[in-house]
């Protein structure tokens, strides 16, 4: 269910006291397979095998003696939710209409992930690619309110704490496994937050104007602010630490993590604080559903830099978890900067000619751009129109595709700079 949101509220974080009902379900004939109930629950098969014996259906009361083990962990309901979720609103994923299939060159979708993801075949993309909004920092055109299975209704990135974000996170991660090849890859691109009271603004260029005294609004003028009181831990001016969170989560829901990879950035946005060092980091966690997934690390030799290739002088001859890029200019309107060679870099590194790439968060269309000049098939989601038409500009601008080898061509890619 997504509606539109004229104004984003602001962000309290006041974690929700709730605690588990048992008493609805003691007396509870129903029962679910093995595999339905794991990533609720966050544990292997194998490890609810060692808990409750070998069996194939799990009945309430199973579940509720995995919910009281040591390895519990949240996933992307509240501990509380959890039998609701599976014995009440459980999605049956087979009975989704699946309308898109093969596609040639690139197809944009609007409307949100949630409601988009549905409409794609199954085991039909190679490599997922986004830099999604990230938690209590942008307001974003056009941005949607969207319930989701934690019972929260808010635009992605405007949850009232962090956790919210992360289970909201993992949920889209859930449902992106059912479109992923077997030997596909997740590649996500994160940036931290701090709980701290702030503005929250529209894009970078007006947080770095408010830095150097040049925004004359006051606190009650923006549309959004983030406040810091209320949490059940974190404290005013705390890291939150959700790139590690999702990895985490990502891991319970039954992704390998192979690897959370520091892209560091040769530009940032300066940060007004004196209590801490400045930032210069994101994460890019590559997740996959299989120990061994397509991987071509010779991509990282072969593919010109514009691409994802090796950034001479700056980065090692052997292809490590540590990246150096530059951020990009941020032009046609969006508010992330995202270089057109970090989602080069992991297409190459993950598909073939030919294969499905797909953004969830296309923003103006920079993994688009990257895909079809690498020859890749290319399909991007996005709830704003506005930025799927620049989306679509700056990927049918591509001159051609395959340009792996052709340093002319991939020099002359349109730039766009931002998922």
């Amino acid at each position: 269910m997504v509606e539109s949101a004229p104004q984003l509220p602001d962000i309290k974080p006041r974690s929700v006291v709730a605690s588990l009902d048992r008493s609805a379900w003691i007396d509870s004939a129903a029962t679910l397979p093995v595999d339905t109930v794991a990533p609720l629950v966050g544990m292997a098969p194998a490890f609810i095998k060692r808990v409750l014996g070998s069996r194939r259906e799990l009945t309430p009361v199973d579940v509720l003696a995995l919910l009281d083990q040591d390895a519990y962990r949240e996933t992307f309901v509240r501990r509380s939710q959890v039998m609701d979720y599976l014995f009440g609103t459980a999605v049956d994923d087979a009975d989704e209409d699946e309308v898109v299939g093969d596609i040639d060159g690139h197809l944009l979708l609007e409307g949100n992930v949630l409601d988009v993801l549905p409409r794609l075949a199954s085991s039909s993309v190679q490599c997922v690619v986004t830099s999604t909004p990230y938690w209590g920092m942008r307001i974003y055109k056009e941005s949607k309110v969207v319930s989701w299975a934690d019972g929260e209704s808010c635009a992605y990135g405007h949850e009232q704490t962090p956790e919210g974000f992360v289970r909201h996170t993992t949920e889209i991660l859930f449902r992106l496994k059912r479109v992923l090849v077997e030997d596909g890859s997740i590649w996500w691109n994160l940036m931290d937050s701090y709980n701290t009271r702030t503005q929250i603004r529209g894009n970078a260029a007006e947080a770095l104007r408010a830095m150097q005294g040049k925004d004359s609004k006051g606190w009650a003028d923006h549309d959004a602010r983030r406040y810091s009181a209320g949490h059940s831990y974190l404290k005013d001016g705390e890291q939150c630490m959700i790139p590690s969170m999702v990895a985490e989560r990502a891991s319970l829901i039954g992704y390998f993590v192979k690897s959370v990879i520091t892209w560091a950035k040769t530009s940032s946005m300066p940060e007004p604080q004196n209590s801490r060092v400045s930032r210069g980091v994101e994460y890019i966690i590559h997740m996959s559903t299989t120990r061994t997934p397509k991987f071509d690390k010779e991509a990282y030799r072969r593919v010109q830099p514009a691409l994802g290739g090796r950034n001479a002088g700056l980065e090692a001859d052997r292809l490590s978890d540590f990246w150096v890029m530059p951020t990009s200019s941020g032009r046609n309107g969006h508010g992330a900067a995202f270089p057109t060679a970090l989602p080069g870099r992991c297409i190459a590194l993950s598909t073939d000619v030919n294969d499905v790439v797909l953004d969830p968060f296309v923003g103006s269309g920079t993994a688009g751009v990257s895909a079809r000049a690498l020859g890749r098939k290319f399909i991007g989601v996005d709830i704003s129109p506005q930025y799927l038409a620049a989306a679509d500009e700056a990927i049918s601008s591509v001159p051609g595709s395959g340009f792996e080898f052709g340093a002319t061509a991939v020099q002359e890619l349109p730039m766009t700079g931002m998922l």
